[in-house]
């Protein structure tokens, strides 16, 4: 990887962390940049994972205020989050390499809608807490395994499939549920880094080159991305999504 090429992975890395913490959006960030350094789809997203995990545990202690009093139902989700980021792990890797490339421009592009239309999600899930009851346990438990399997195989978005989830099963402030999101993220993404770290190859400089910037992005995010217009910072994830599609079908 030359000089130039890993200046630009490293600010991809703290714009991503960063992202990671408000929106769960980073990958849509790292992994086209990582094509553009010229590694395969499946190692760049093999390195990506190992690499944003340092990012989005930083982003959970960044909301560890708003995750008092959460431990009970962030014991029950996690699990499911630990079973499906390692079916999603195994099915990156046990299937034909082909079929990522092939699924992950739709998977990129339903990523960049759910960013792009996001606000109106908000709105519909403000309705739906205001009129609702309790919490719904299954479908939620059922709604984090099938998530962590998505963020397990890719990851993009995973976090605003999580807030969509959330809000619409569960009673509770958008922060705190964002800072639930953080965790269950980062166990997904960890369980699946271990995997990848156990059986396959990794670019590790890629992912420490990740790792560092996520890190100070997942901190910095945490404390000022919210800030952020959001209008701009959708804007720019929807544009390198689109990008990175481009990218992986050619």
């Amino acid at each position: 990887m030359h000089a130039l090429e890993t200046v630009a992975l490293a600010a991809a890395a703290v714009a991503a962390g960063g992202i990671n913490a408000v929106v769960g959006s980073g990958t849509l960030i790292t992994f086209p940049t990582l094509l553009a350094c010229g590694l395969p789809p499946v190692l760049a997203n093999v390195s990506n994972t190992i690499g944003l995990v340092p990012g989005v545990i930083t982003a959970a202690y960044g909301y560890r205020r708003e995750l008092k009093g959460q431990l009970p139902r962030l014991l029950r989700w996690g699990g499911a989050a630990l079973a499906g980021g390692l079916i999603g792990a195994a099915l990156l890797l046990l299937l034909p390499e082909g079929t990522f490339q092939s699924v992950v421009p739709v998977l990129i592009l339903l990523a960049c809608v759910l960013v792009l239309f996001q606000p109106r999600l908000n709105k519909w899930l403000r309705q739906r807490r205001g009129h609702d009851g309790a919490d719904r346990q299954a479908p939620v438990l059922l709604g984090v395994l099938g998530t962590a399997v998505y963020g397990g195989y890719f990851g993009a978005a995973q976090g605003v499939l999580l807030m969509g989830l959330f809000g619409t099963f569960v009673r509770d402030d958008l922060q705190r549920l964002n800072a639930a999101k953080n965790v269950l993220a980062a166990i997904v993404n960890g369980v699946a880094a271990i995997v990848f770290i156990a059986v396959t190859d990794v670019d590790w400089t890629a992912a420490g080159v990740i790792a560092l910037g996520s890190t100070l992005g997942g901190l910095l995010g945490a404390r000022v991305g919210r800030r952020l217009p959001p209008n701009v910072l959708r804007g720019v994830i929807v544009a390198v999504g689109v990008i990175a599609s481009v990218a992986v079908i050619a």
